[in-house]
């Protein structure tokens, strides 16, 4: 439904029901899109919902679920492994709006941030799947190290490999889709790096790994420029 405000909500929904909101979705749905209808959506399904009543002193609104609507959810079931970094607001977005079904942060050499607010990160979570269309949220695994995950056959975005492509058919060959340059199938991993790139010996490791690394252009790019482009090449989103 085009132009109707959405917001999640962590319950379970059913026709009828009444639904509470928090101060902050009251606000939203009230003051700033003055809306008397909305979407609320939880673990994969998308209601219609409308505002009954509102107390203008208090600002709580009551709202009722009135009927599930027909909107597919659109959310992968691919791990997007990332290494934090300064805009990460702008990173965990952009990989939620494409579509990730699981985020998965990677302590890197060169990674410079460490101390994340997660807090802050859900949220950004929350919004971008609101404005995305998603119909449930993806999951935030806990920072690892990189020499404890697992790279067999993980997907990665290679700045060795200049010319965009040359190295991606040949790589991903019996993965490889004719049609056109995705994966078959969600069952995927990508691995985006840090501001300063990986580093010789995480090349190594993923080298040795049989991680598949894969060229993005002859530019360099931002971190969450570069795990677009590498979505947008390798994942059937």
């Amino acid at each position: 439904m085009k132009n109707v405000p959405r917001v999640f909500v962590d319950m379970s929904l059913r026709a009828g029901m009444d639904l509470p909101l928090s101060p902050d979705q009251a606000h939203y749905l009230t003051r700033v899109m003055r809306a008397d209808e909305f979407l609320a959506f939880h673990c994969g399904a998308e209601f219609l919902c409308s505002i009954i009543a509102k107390n203008v002193r208090t600002g709580k609104l009551k709202a009722k679920v009135i009927s599930k609507t027909k909107h597919l959810d659109p959310s992968g079931t691919w791990t997007m492994y990332f290494a934090p970094i300064k805009r990460i607001d702008d990173l965990v977005s952009a990989i939620v709006q494409m579509g990730a079904g699981r985020l998965a942060p990677v302590i890197t050499e060169r990674t410079v941030v460490r101390n994340v607010n997660w807090e802050r990160v859900k949220r950004v979570i929350i919004e971008a799947a609101e404005q995305s269309g998603r119909n449930s949220l993806p999951e935030l695994a806990p920072p690892v190290q990189f020499g404890d995950v697992d790279w067999n056959g993980v997907v990665f975005g290679d700045e060795r490999v200049v010319q965009a492509g040359t190295e991606f058919s040949r790589a991903l060959r019996g993965h490889y889709d004719p049609v056109g340059p995705r994966l078959r199938g969600d069952d995927i991993s990508l691995m985006v790096g840090p501001e300063g790139g990986f580093s010789d010996a995480e090349f190594m490791a993923l080298d040795t790994a049989d991680a598949i690394g894969i060229g993005l252009g002859p530019t360099i790019l931002r971190a969450e420029v570069a795990a677009v482009a590498l979505i947008a090449r390798t994942v059937n989103t």
